[in-house]
Protein backbone atom coordinates (compact mmCIF):
# COMPACT_ATOMS: atom_id res chain seq x y z
CA UNK A 1 0.00 0.00 0.00
CA UNK A 2 1.15 3.52 -0.85
CA UNK A 3 0.48 6.18 1.68
CA UNK A 4 1.16 10.13 0.84
CA UNK A 5 0.54 12.82 3.34
CA UNK A 6 0.14 16.27 2.99
CA UNK A 7 3.30 18.45 2.44
CA UNK A 8 4.45 20.43 5.38
CA UNK A 9 5.04 24.46 5.06
CA UNK A 10 6.64 24.77 8.43
CA UNK A 11 10.54 25.69 10.32
CA UNK A 12 13.01 28.28 9.16
CA UNK A 13 11.85 27.85 5.55
CA UNK A 14 8.17 28.92 6.00
CA UNK A 15 8.93 31.58 8.38
CA UNK A 16 11.64 33.32 5.96
CA UNK A 17 9.44 32.66 2.89
CA UNK A 18 6.84 34.46 5.11
CA UNK A 19 8.91 37.61 6.00
CA UNK A 20 10.00 37.69 2.37
CA UNK A 21 7.12 38.32 1.02
CA UNK A 22 5.70 41.40 3.07
CA UNK A 23 8.97 43.05 2.76
CA UNK A 24 9.50 42.57 -0.36
CA UNK A 25 5.72 43.75 -1.27
CA UNK A 26 6.13 46.85 0.63
CA UNK A 27 9.04 47.91 -0.97
CA UNK A 28 7.66 47.04 -4.50
CA UNK A 29 4.47 49.10 -3.26
CA UNK A 30 6.59 51.81 -2.54
CA UNK A 31 8.87 51.90 -5.60
CA UNK A 32 5.24 51.17 -7.71
CA UNK A 33 3.03 54.27 -6.24
CA UNK A 34 3.52 56.47 -9.37
CA UNK A 35 2.58 53.52 -11.71
CA UNK A 36 -0.28 52.32 -9.50
CA UNK A 37 -1.81 55.82 -8.89
CA UNK A 38 -1.98 56.34 -12.50
CA UNK A 39 -3.54 52.99 -13.66
CA UNK A 40 -5.77 53.79 -11.18
CA UNK A 41 -6.74 57.60 -12.71
CA UNK A 42 -6.85 55.82 -16.36
CA UNK A 43 -9.00 53.83 -15.07
CA UNK A 44 -11.36 56.13 -12.96
CA UNK A 45 -11.59 58.72 -15.64
CA UNK A 46 -10.68 56.89 -18.89
CA UNK A 47 -13.05 54.24 -21.36
CA UNK A 48 -15.63 52.95 -18.93
CA UNK A 49 -15.11 54.94 -16.00
CA UNK A 50 -15.79 53.21 -12.69
CA UNK A 51 -14.15 51.99 -9.66
CA UNK A 52 -10.18 51.72 -10.12
CA UNK A 53 -9.90 48.45 -8.28
CA UNK A 54 -11.54 44.67 -9.16
CA UNK A 55 -12.55 43.06 -5.52
CA UNK A 56 -13.62 39.30 -5.71
CA UNK A 57 -13.59 36.83 -2.70
CA UNK A 58 -10.71 33.94 -3.61
CA UNK A 59 -9.68 30.80 -1.73
CA UNK A 60 -7.00 31.10 0.27
CA UNK A 61 -4.30 28.67 2.56
CA UNK A 62 -6.55 26.20 4.19
CA UNK A 63 -9.48 27.49 2.09
CA UNK A 64 -9.70 30.38 4.34
CA UNK A 65 -11.49 33.06 2.27
CA UNK A 66 -10.51 36.76 1.22
CA UNK A 67 -10.79 39.24 -0.73
CA UNK A 68 -8.45 39.63 -3.86
CA UNK A 69 -7.50 43.06 -5.27
CA UNK A 70 -6.49 43.43 -9.04
CA UNK A 71 -7.24 46.78 -10.94
CA UNK A 72 -10.67 46.81 -12.99
CA UNK A 73 -10.07 45.51 -16.58
CA UNK A 74 -13.72 45.58 -17.67
CA UNK A 75 -16.91 47.31 -18.31
CA UNK A 76 -18.46 47.99 -15.30
CA UNK A 77 -21.76 45.82 -16.68
CA UNK A 78 -19.39 43.02 -17.30
CA UNK A 79 -21.46 40.50 -15.34
CA UNK A 80 -24.28 41.42 -16.98
CA UNK A 81 -22.98 40.63 -20.15
CA UNK A 82 -21.37 37.34 -19.33
CA UNK A 83 -24.46 34.99 -19.91
CA UNK A 84 -24.95 36.27 -23.77
CA UNK A 85 -21.03 35.45 -24.14
CA UNK A 86 -21.18 32.02 -22.44
CA UNK A 87 -20.71 30.51 -25.73
CA UNK A 88 -17.76 31.62 -26.63
CA UNK A 89 -15.37 30.60 -23.72
CA UNK A 90 -12.40 29.71 -24.97
CA UNK A 91 -11.02 28.01 -21.53
CA UNK A 92 -12.41 24.67 -20.00
CA UNK A 93 -12.97 24.16 -16.61
CA UNK A 94 -15.25 26.84 -14.69
CA UNK A 95 -13.24 29.75 -15.73
CA UNK A 96 -14.50 31.75 -18.86
CA UNK A 97 -12.05 32.96 -20.95
CA UNK A 98 -11.83 34.80 -24.25
CA UNK A 99 -9.31 36.46 -26.66
CA UNK A 100 -10.68 39.38 -27.54
CA UNK A 101 -13.40 39.71 -25.12
CA UNK A 102 -15.69 42.31 -25.93
CA UNK A 103 -16.29 43.70 -21.94
CA UNK A 104 -12.81 44.49 -21.49
CA UNK A 105 -11.60 48.10 -22.18
CA UNK A 106 -8.86 49.26 -24.07
CA UNK A 107 -6.75 50.64 -21.19
CA UNK A 108 -7.82 47.09 -19.90
CA UNK A 109 -6.53 45.09 -22.17
CA UNK A 110 -2.97 47.06 -21.99
CA UNK A 111 -3.18 46.47 -18.34
CA UNK A 112 -3.80 42.41 -18.60
CA UNK A 113 -1.24 42.15 -21.73
CA UNK A 114 1.70 43.17 -18.87
CA UNK A 115 0.10 41.52 -15.64
CA UNK A 116 -0.45 45.31 -14.71
CA UNK A 117 -3.75 44.53 -13.84
CA UNK A 118 -2.22 42.23 -10.80
CA UNK A 119 0.10 44.34 -8.93
CA UNK A 120 -2.74 45.35 -5.98
CA UNK A 121 -2.91 41.63 -5.23
CA UNK A 122 0.58 43.44 -3.38
CA UNK A 123 -1.97 44.39 -0.47
CA UNK A 124 -2.77 41.27 -0.22
CA UNK A 125 0.89 39.66 -0.11
CA UNK A 126 1.59 42.67 2.37
CA UNK A 127 -1.78 41.99 4.82
CA UNK A 128 -0.21 37.82 4.83
CA UNK A 129 -3.38 36.68 2.54
CA UNK A 130 -1.03 35.56 -0.33
CA UNK A 131 2.62 35.34 -1.26
CA UNK A 132 4.93 36.35 -4.24
CA UNK A 133 5.02 32.84 -4.81
CA UNK A 134 2.65 30.08 -4.84
CA UNK A 135 -0.73 28.36 -6.54
CA UNK A 136 -3.18 30.71 -8.51
CA UNK A 137 -6.37 31.82 -6.55
CA UNK A 138 -8.94 29.73 -7.09
CA UNK A 139 -12.75 30.87 -6.73
CA UNK A 140 -15.05 28.92 -4.41
CA UNK A 141 -16.66 26.97 -7.09
CA UNK A 142 -13.35 25.51 -8.15
CA UNK A 143 -12.50 24.28 -5.44
CA UNK A 144 -16.08 22.58 -5.08
CA UNK A 145 -14.86 20.42 -8.14
CA UNK A 146 -11.41 19.68 -6.92
CA UNK A 147 -10.98 15.81 -6.96
CA UNK A 148 -9.69 14.62 -3.57
CA UNK A 149 -5.93 14.84 -4.47
CA UNK A 150 -6.32 18.42 -5.64
CA UNK A 151 -6.74 20.13 -1.98
CA UNK A 152 -3.09 19.43 -1.10
CA UNK A 153 -2.55 23.17 -3.25
CA UNK A 154 -4.49 24.89 -0.47
CA UNK A 155 -1.78 24.36 2.30
CA UNK A 156 0.42 27.10 0.92
CA UNK A 157 -0.85 30.87 0.34
CA UNK A 158 -1.89 31.46 -2.98
CA UNK A 159 0.46 33.80 -5.22
CA UNK A 160 0.80 36.68 -6.95
CA UNK A 161 2.68 34.17 -9.55
CA UNK A 162 3.39 31.06 -9.57
CA UNK A 163 4.31 27.94 -12.13
CA UNK A 164 0.82 28.51 -13.80
CA UNK A 165 2.23 32.54 -14.58
CA UNK A 166 5.35 31.39 -16.03
CA UNK A 167 4.40 28.43 -18.19
CA UNK A 168 1.90 29.80 -20.29
CA UNK A 169 -0.66 31.33 -18.30
CA UNK A 170 -4.25 31.73 -20.42
CA UNK A 171 -2.85 29.09 -22.84
CA UNK A 172 -3.02 26.51 -19.73
CA UNK A 173 -6.21 24.59 -19.40
CA UNK A 174 -7.77 24.37 -16.94
CA UNK A 175 -6.64 20.71 -15.27
CA UNK A 176 -3.07 21.75 -16.57
CA UNK A 177 -2.88 25.14 -14.35
CA UNK A 178 -4.42 23.01 -11.56
CA UNK A 179 -1.02 20.11 -11.84
CA UNK A 180 1.46 22.78 -12.42
CA UNK A 181 0.04 23.88 -9.12
CA UNK A 182 0.18 20.85 -7.19
CA UNK A 183 3.77 20.37 -8.38
CA UNK A 184 4.76 23.64 -7.30
CA UNK A 185 3.60 22.58 -3.74
CA UNK A 186 5.15 19.45 -3.99
CA UNK A 187 8.31 20.32 -4.75
CA UNK A 188 8.34 23.95 -2.94
CA UNK A 189 11.86 25.20 -2.26
CA UNK A 190 13.25 28.76 -1.82
CA UNK A 191 15.19 28.54 -4.36
CA UNK A 192 12.33 27.47 -6.00
CA UNK A 193 10.71 30.39 -5.70
CA UNK A 194 13.83 33.23 -6.95
CA UNK A 195 13.49 31.14 -10.39
CA UNK A 196 9.84 31.81 -10.39
CA UNK A 197 10.45 35.35 -9.79
CA UNK A 198 13.07 35.37 -12.35
CA UNK A 199 11.16 33.81 -15.14
CA UNK A 200 8.04 36.06 -14.54
CA UNK A 201 9.86 39.01 -15.58
CA UNK A 202 10.39 36.81 -19.15
CA UNK A 203 6.98 35.71 -19.38
CA UNK A 204 5.59 39.48 -18.93
CA UNK A 205 7.44 41.11 -21.40
CA UNK A 206 6.67 38.05 -23.92
CA UNK A 207 3.11 38.90 -22.42
CA UNK A 208 2.10 35.04 -24.20
CA UNK A 209 -0.90 33.85 -22.87
CA UNK A 210 -2.20 37.26 -21.14
CA UNK A 211 -5.56 38.01 -22.08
Amino acid sequence: MLHLDHPRFTGVGRLVKNITDRVLAAIALTLLAPLLLACALMIRFGNGRGPALFRQVRVGQHRREFVIYKFRTMYTDAEDRLQDLRHLNEHDGVLFKMKNDPRVTPIGRWLRRYSIDELPQLINVLKGEMSLVGPRPPLDSEVDQYPADMHRRLVVKPGLTGLWQVSGRSDLSWEESMRLDLRYVENWSLTLDVVILLRTCTAVLRSSGAY
